[in-house]
């Protein structure tokens, strides 16, 4: 497992690198991310074998106290950072607390900032949600020839800007895979095919937690059901407690605390004495 110094000066090691990242493109080789917000999340993905998670930069700290080990990309809100300057604030921020690289769906000129001070930056290319509205809706990208030529050409700018990486959100399947042929970025897999270096998806919709299922992704779990029950169990045994309390069945006897009998009389003989002495208002 290679060993780096991260942005914040610390020597750690770390189940990939940029470099290795780059090496994947020719190999045949894929490997995979998902998201990870806490630091169980983190943790759980890299008992699986996880290699890389993205967070929001804010959550950086608290991955990490997951996993030392997982390559992380902090996303960079677009209301977080806006100006050029928020920009290069956020992003040394997120990589000095632990993060590897950041993404944004900012524009070339961002990414040139970030890149030029060498952080690695991920670009988001494809559907990206927040601008839907160009697409005029949540849906596939790359679906007519000028729609696909207009995307390839969005790589090239991503790659003149200094980008190591994109994230293709929702691009067709074929497109994706001509466009992963010629690009220098690192492709990652979104719902756009298995034609790309990183495949990627939500923890969320792996682990049966999400309430509707994306076209693009697969449950391997169902832990909905099980945040189901232990909803339920909390709502009946808050039930219970209240039902106990109005019964006059808690707190019983052996749910309190005692005192001697002796002790008790003298506690309320003196109190007796101190009330006939207490002047009257």
């Amino acid at each position: 497992m290679p060993r780096i110094f991260d942005f914040g000066g610390r020597e750690v090691e770390r189940s990939l690198t940029v470099a290795d990242l780059r090496r994947l493109k020719g190999s045949g080789k894929q490997v995979t991310q998902v998201t990870a917000e806490t630091a169980e999340e983190a943790a759980a993905a890299e008992a699986a074998g996880i290699e890389m998670v993205v967070c929001r930069g804010s959550n950086v700290t608290r991955v990490r106290e997951g996993s030392r080990r997982v390559f992380v990309t902090a996303a960079l809100g677009f209301a977080e950072a806006i100006t050029g300057d928020e920009i290069l604030r956020a992003g040394f921020a997120a990589v000095t607390s632990g993060a590897d690289a950041v993404i944004t769906g900012r524009s070339p000129d961002m990414v040139r900032l970030l890149a030029n001070e060498q952080i690695p930056v991920m670009g988001h290319l494809g559907l990206v949600p927040r601008k839907s509205t160009w697409t005029g809706g949540m849906r596939a990208v790359g679906k007519t020839a000028q729609e696909a030529l207009d995307l390839w050409d969005r790589f090239r700018q991503l790659e003149d800007a200094g980008a190591f990486a994109a994230e293709c959100e929702v691009i067709a399947a074929p497109v994706m895979e001509e466009i992963n042929k010629r690009t220098s970025l690192v492709t990652v897999s979104l719902g756009s095919g298995p034609a790309a270096d990183v495949i990627f998806l939500f923890t969320s919709d792996i682990c049966g937690e999400s309430a509707r299922l994306p076209r693009h992704a697969r449950a391997w779990g169902n832990l909905r059901r099980l945040q189901d029950q232990i909803r339920q169990e909390r709502i009946d045994a808050l039930g219970q407690f209240r039902q106990a309390v109005t019964a006059g069945g808690f707190p019983a006897q052996h749910e309190t605390a005692s005192i001697p009998e002796d002790e008790l009389a003298s506690f309320s003989a003196k109190l007796d004495n101190s009330e006939k002495v207490r002047p009257r208002s």
